[in-house]
């Protein structure tokens, strides 16, 4: 059986021809065209949509899409002329109107006149977007023309909105947004319909909406214009606190404006420009204004001013950058007003100070250096509590107005610390600000209270830069705090340590926290010598006794020479034979300038209670045997005391001269003078039964105190700066000189800013002494290997204990 034959290559398909029904295309075409007029006239109710559509398949389908979307395109275009001059022309500003409203009534009128067209041609778009549904779907794909959609909005750029139809038309949105700006009422539903249709069509070389292209770049630099204008004037009929409201309302209106009839795209513009017209170039003008500017909102409180300004000026780049620059200044004059009033008055002071170490007698000047020393003192307290109350005032600030800005707290911080540090004599104050307090001023307070007012002077304190005066100034108030049992709180004092712990570190209240230390121990000494006199024969005066361990407590507290009385001399002894039983190789001197003691005192009336000084005890008891109406001169009474002079006048003055006046002065005054003899007064009468005679415990040191309060700072910074190289350069082995420099910087920052040339004599003098060698290059350091000493260096503790007096 024979194969079948096969047909080279692969077989073709021949389509079949077709022949369509044998209609007329000129007069399809001559039907839909009318129908399309009709449709773009309204009347589509009366026409069938499946005829149209048929005619509109039948010419793309036979090749005459060409003739049907030209034709198309034709109609559109003669409706829109048509539509142009029905109602837009007629509908131009005649250019008669000054009146703004007129003016802005006009162009609404030509607003709703665009509107209108757009929707008329809209309307009968998308009906012939529906018929002619196969042509788009077909022909303008193939021929790669837009749809006839498309095709109708670029015609109504092209036929309405040309000149001059568009200048009219966004020259009648700017006269409404112009009016509106103007305090008038406009109808923002014609503006948003036209702004609409804009925003609708887009440019198809630029692909820019018409919106952007035309109408946002002439709103905005209408707006320019406008607010440039404004803001002057605004300057020259506002203040401070006005401005503001103007310009945060005009920020409100810009912003209400874009998003009701402008596009959101345009609300950061007009953000920015206003920041730009209104803002940026007034800043400090606005800030500065004479009796309105921020002194002004801040001395008068005006915290929703304030919280405006500072709304405002973060929208501007630079805004809280200037308002930082300008707060800071702000507070510097101010600490430096207060800073004016505390030196001037403590000038006076000084002065009578000072005159106080010349012989000469004049009447009344005693009293005027108590006073003067008082006034002074409370002067010191007021500085402090003044900068509280600053500080306090601009926190409640901070946080109402400013938001709590961190950026415009640091600044205020840097201020407070400029200005705080600028006064020589900060530490000090803050120092006795923190005695009085923890002497009497927290006396009645929950813990709650006390805790607030440390927090508060620990905020001043962090400002000091130079924390290593500060700290010998405390260390001398808290001595005699706890020497004179003055503290009102124990609590109170370790919590005030614990939050200069937590601020400086556990070096800068070692010797404190050591001061404490020494006496609670002298406490239970005390119970140990109590146990131990029930034992033996107890001396004929009662003594209680503080020892202090010399490292820990002031080093002014050096020992000053008194003769004490037999009793006194009899119970120190057994004290001290008892300590040093228990304690070997320690030394014990005693410090009878920082004891008291409690005497009672027969007068001619009645008996007193005296608490005065050790030293004013042994003066008194030179009285004790003296017959009635004898005195006794200064120079008997220097002889046979042996009390310094200095601390001798102190005494006398406080015995003689002050409110409690125990001994009577020949002449009469309140200055003592080495003429003078003094005489017991047995006239002496008080409704007290106890009566604490003491001089000011605390007060402002003089100018030579201070020069040797500051020759000590200085000697310890120098041994401070060395061992810091030493420790640094033992660590390291080997550094540059900058880079040494920079490390023993930072790490005495916590105590005092250390000066660049004093720790270049340091690193010298360390050279000098082979701690340390310079190397080749001049610019770097090695560090020396100190040979080993064989010989033992033996330390011994060496003990102070100051006496409280006995009670006689």
């Amino acid at each position: 059986m024979a194969a079948p034959l096969r047909s080279r290559g692969k077989p073709k398909i021949r389509p079949v021809k077709r022949h369509g029904p044998d209609i007329s295309i000129d007069e399809t075409w001559s039907k839909l065209s009318k129908n399309i007029v009709e449709i773009q006239n309204h009347n589509a109710a009366n026409l069938s949509y499946e005829e149209n559509h048929r005619y509109a398949y039948n010419m793309v389908l036979y090749r005459h899409g060409e003739t049907l979307y030209k034709g198309t395109n034709k109609l559109i275009a003669e409706n829109l002329e048509k539509l142009a001059n029905e109602y837009i022309f007629p509908a131009f500003p005649s250019g008669s109107e000054d009146d703004p409203l007129e003016k802005a009534q006009a162009g609404e009128t030509l607003l709703k006149a665009v509107r209108k067209v757009w929707d008329d041609h809209t309307s009968s778009l998308s009906k012939l977007r529906d018929v002619l549904k196969y042509m788009d779907r077909v022909y303008t794909k193939d021929a790669k023309v837009p749809e006839i959609w498309d095709s109708g909005l670029l015609l109504f750029i092209k036929h309405i909105l040309r000149s001059p139809i568009e200048d009219n038309l966004v020259n009648a949105i700017l006269t409404e947004i112009h009016t509106e700006r103007d305090g008038y009422v406009i109808n923002r539903s014609a503006v948003k319909g036209c702004v609409d249709v804009l925003l609708q069509l887009f440019d198809e070389r630029s692909e820019k909406s018409v919106y952007a292209r035309d109408l946002e770049p002439a709103v905005l630099k209408e707006s320019e214009a406008f607010y440039k204008k404004e803001g002057i004037q605004l300057l020259e009929t506002c203040d401070a606190p006005e401005y503001l409201r103007r310009v945060e309302i005009r920020f409100q209106q810009e912003e209400s404006r874009a998003h009701h009839y402008l596009s959101s795209k345009t609300s950061l513009s007009l953000r920015r420009l206003l920041e730009q017209t209104l803002l940026t170039p007034h800043l400090s003008t606005v800030l500065s204004m004479p009796n309105s500017g921020l002194d002004m909102m801040i001395d008068t409180d005006k915290i929703d001013d304030l919280s405006r300004l500072y709304r405002l000026f973060t929208m501007a780049t630079i805004g809280v950058p200037t308002l930082r620059k300008v707060l800071r200044e702000s507070i510097i004059r101010r600490g430096r007003e207060l800073k004016s009033a505390s030196l001037n008055a403590d000038a006076d002071d000084l002065q009578a100070q000072d005159e106080m170490t010349t012989t000469s007698k004049l009447k009344g000047k005693g009293k005027a250096r108590v006073a003067a020393a008082s006034q002074t003192l409370s002067l010191a307290l007021k500085w402090v509590q003044d900068v509280l109350d600053l500080k306090d005032k601009f926190d409640r600030i901070w946080v109402s107005a400013f938001q709590s800005d961190r950026d415009i707290e640091s600044g205020m911080n840097e201020a407070f610390e400029t200005f705080v540090n600028q006064h020589e004599k900060a530490s000090e104050f803050i120092s006795l600000f923190i005695d009085d307090n923890l002497k009497k001023g927290l006396k009645g307070k929950s813990d709650t209270e006390v805790d607030q007012v440390l927090d508060k002077t620990i905020t001043i304190f962090r400002f000091l830069t130079d924390k290593d005066i500060f700290e010998r100034y405390y260390k001398g108030h808290l001595a005699k705090r706890l020497l004179q049992g003055r503290s009102v709180s124990d609590d109170a004092e370790r919590g005030m340590l614990a939050k200069l712990k937590v601020e400086c570190g556990y070096q800068f209240t070692q010797k404190l926290e050591g001061m404490f230390h020494d006496m609670r121990i002298s406490a239970e000494h005390m119970q140990s010598y109590r146990a131990y006199l029930a034992k033996t024969t107890a001396p004929e005066v009662e003594i209680s006794v503080t020892i202090m361990t010399s490292t820990f407590w002031p080093m002014s507290y050096s020992a000053a020479p008194c003769n004490l009385p037999d009793q006194l001399i009899r119970a120190c002894k057994s004290y001290e034979q008892f300590y040093l039983s228990k304690h070997s190789g320690r030394r014990v001197t005693w410090q009878p300038s920082l004891g008291n003691a409690d005497v009672r005192v027969r007068f001619k009336a009645r008996q007193h209670d005296l608490n005065v000084s050790t030293f004013a005890l042994v003066i008194l008891l030179l009285f004790e045997d003296l017959p009635d109406g004898e005195t006794l001169t200064y120079e008997e009474i220097k002889t046979a005391t042996a009390i310094p002079e200095t601390e001798l006048q102190r005494n006398l003055q406080s015995l003689a001269c002050a409110k409690y006046k125990i001994l009577k002065k020949h002449p009469p005054g309140r200055e003592i003078d080495q003429n003078d003899s003094f005489s017991f007064n047995s006239d002496f009468s008080s409704p007290l039964q106890k009566i604490k005679i003491s001089t000011v415990a605390s007060r402002v040191e003089n100018a030579d105190e201070r020069k040797e309060t500051k020759d000590r700072v200085d000697e310890e910074r120098r041994h401070q700066t060395e061992a810091c190289i030493v420790r640094i350069m033992k660590d390291r082995k080997h550094m540059t000189h900058n880079d040494l420099m920079n490390e023993v910087t930072r790490q005495l920052a916590g105590r005092f800013h250390p000066d660049p040339m004093v720790i270049k004599k340091r690193i010298e003098g360390l050279i000098e002494r082979d701690y340390l060698e310079r190397c080749e290059d001049r610019k770097s350091y090695n560090y020396l290997v100190r040979p080993f000493l064989s010989a033992f260096v033996c330390m011994r503790l060496t003990s102070g204990s100051g006496m409280n007096g006995p009670a006689v």
